[in-house]
């Protein structure tokens, strides 16, 4: 009879509800992206969070939105998938922004699913205390949500209470994964997801979402450190002359800032090598998205 318990919560919600935020926060280090940015998680990432014997496997889907573009399509798939086979399906809605024409639609599909659900509002240490709980009660006559919880995913508030509760509802069985493994990205994944951060907080408004990061060569030099180089790839000609910066300035910017976390999250010396490369075409080819690790539907 084992004495540990594991299991699945798909963490749903629309774009930029916080949910990775959230998960960064559950894991307890970073192992999903957040920009201000909406949909800034393209593919599935799952971090794993311990609580005692308890492994809670997260799986931090992409935002689930209306679908235009391929990739948009691709993301919205992967969204579902990632909710599929859970012990519990936690939606996470922004109090504040709502995102009314992409959280209704949301609440039909997770109304009839299957699984435990849970209710989490976000960014209780912005949002006003009687709309909170009026927001609450209306999305819960919506479903049948098991729990209802108020946190702040980013300063934390309410997230150890919350922790706590998944671990109690995961089911008695082995760990799927090592105690000391956060995430099942690699870490060629990661240091692309790293980079492509950087390129949104970095560049805001100017770069819009036509770009992806492309892992190129990942080697672990002899004397412990380790050469990354990583091909950024935009839709346009401009969009490149913007990322690279008056004499490259930006795009160095953005490598030493990349570099940096990526040392400390890597624990050793990194080199990060980028280029920019023009590629109108690259949201409509199939081999990056096997590297963002989403599925290819024609």
């Amino acid at each position: 009879m084992t004495d540990t318990k594991c299991g699945v919560v798909a963490v749903l919600g629309a774009p930029n509800a916080g949910k990775s935020t959230l998960v960064n926060q559950l894991v307890g280090q970073k192992v999903a992206i957040t920009s201000a940015k909406a949909q800034t998680t393209r593919a599935r990432m799952m971090g794993i969070a311990l609580h005692g014997k308890t492994q809670v496997i997260l799986v931090d889907t992409p935002g689930i939105f209306a679908p235009k573009r391929r990739l948009d399509r691709a993301m919205v798939s992967a969204a579902w998938e990632g909710a599929e086979a859970a012990d519990a399906v936690l939606l996470l809605v922004d109090p504040v922004k709502q995102r009314r024409h992409e959280l209704e639609p949301l609440l039909e599909q997770v109304a009839s699913r299957p699984e435990r659900k849970i209710l989490v509002l976000n960014k209780v240490d912005v949002a006003k205390k009687e709309p909170l709980l009026a927001l609450a009660q209306e999305l819960g006559e919506k479903v049948d949500f098991a729990e209802i919880y108020f946190v702040s995913a980013l300063t934390g508030d309410g997230v150890p209470e919350m922790k706590q509760a998944l671990a109690d509802l995961m089911p008695e069985g082995p760990w799927m994964y090592p105690e000391d493994q956060v995430s099942d990205a690699s870490e060629r994944l990661l240091a692309t997801e790293i980079t492509r951060e950087q390129l949104y907080q970095q560049l805001h408004e100017e770069l819009p979402y036509d770009s992806a990061v492309r892992p190129e060569k990942y080697l672990q030099r002899k004397d412990g450190s380790v050469e990354i180089h990583q091909q950024i790839v935009v839709m346009r000609d401009n969009q490149r002359a913007i990322v690279l910066g008056k004499g490259g300035s930006r795009i160095k910017s953005i490598g030493e800032a990349a570099r940096k976390e990526l040392s400390e999250l890597l624990g050793q010396k990194v080199h990060l090598f980028l280029h920019v490369k023009t590629d109108e075409r690259w949201s409509e080819d199939k081999e990056m998205f096997e590297e963002m690790g989403l599925e290819w539907k024609s």
